[in-house]
């Protein structure tokens, strides 16, 4: 149960922080290319095709999953477009189908991104072999390994430039998560009424050690996407740095 807890708690602590490094990229690419070229649309266009795998798979991915659940789909777009304080980088119209049915839709990219971040990490880049290297508390090791295969391996940068862009786009938008405040409702209830029939939980502690070791998989190849994140935030920070030097706004 301690493994358990430890992988589920480790997951949603790096979906938490993916999710403000996400937002740290897209502002600082934002404010490098703004500082250079004085256009804030030519810097969301670099915004957009900094993300363009993630995004084509993000919309994609509502499309897919809206047809198998029968939804009919309208006009599908992948392109920035400025919505207030916000860029929409794609929009796919879905027909509503009711909150379970539409909560599918939304969280679609997280999930086709998750298994596709979970299947590059663990067969390009053996991210699977990491947590042994770091329990052994041979962080070193662990960090040369995979900066090898990305600098040694053929197509290396190629593999982290789509795990970079898969693991960034795939978060829910603000419209996708709109949806999941019914569903969880619905969930709260179903779990409040579960525990009342079985107060032992057995239930839910069984899907947990089930979904233990995918979820362990996606957690590793995380860390990588945070080590990707970390060293594209430190570049664009150091271009901000010069730049405000050179070019003050």
């Amino acid at each position: 149960m301690d493994a358990t807890l430890t992988t589920f708690t480790l997951f949603a602590t790096l979906l938490l922080l993916l999710a403000w490094m996400s937002r740290q990229v897209s502002l600082l690419t934002q404010e490098v290319v703004y500082r250079i070229t004085q256009s804030a649309e030519l810097a969301m266009v670099v915004l957009f095709l900094l993300y363009l795998p993630g995004i084509i798979i993000h919309e994609a991915s509502h499309w897919l999953v809206a047809k198998m659940l029968g939804l009919k789909t309208g006009k599908f777009r992948v392109w920035p477009r400025k919505r207030g304080r916000h860029i929409g980088m794609g929009s796919v119209s879905v027909s509503r189908g009711g909150a379970v049915a539409d909560s599918l839709v939304g969280l679609a990219p997280l999930i086709v991104g998750s298994l596709l971040v979970a299947m590059i990490g663990e067969q390009v880049f053996q991210s699977n072999l990491l947590p042994t290297l770091w329990q052994e508390g041979d962080w070193w090791s662990g960090l040369h390994a995979l900066f090898s295969v990305i600098t040694r391996q053929e197509d290396g940068f190629l593999w982290s430039y789509l795990l970079f862009a898969v693991a960034n786009a795939m978060l829910p938008s603000s419209s996708d998560r709109e949806p999941l405040r019914s569903l969880l409702r619905y969930i709260v209830l179903f779990g409040v009424l579960y525990i009342l029939i079985d107060s032992s939980g057995q239930f839910f502690l069984q899907v947990a050690s089930w979904l233990t070791g995918p979820v362990a998989t996606l957690v590793n190849a995380l860390f990588l996407v945070a080590l990707l994140d970390a060293i594209v935030i430190g570049v664009l920070f150091l271009l901000r740095s010069v730049l405000v030097v050179l070019r003050p706004a």
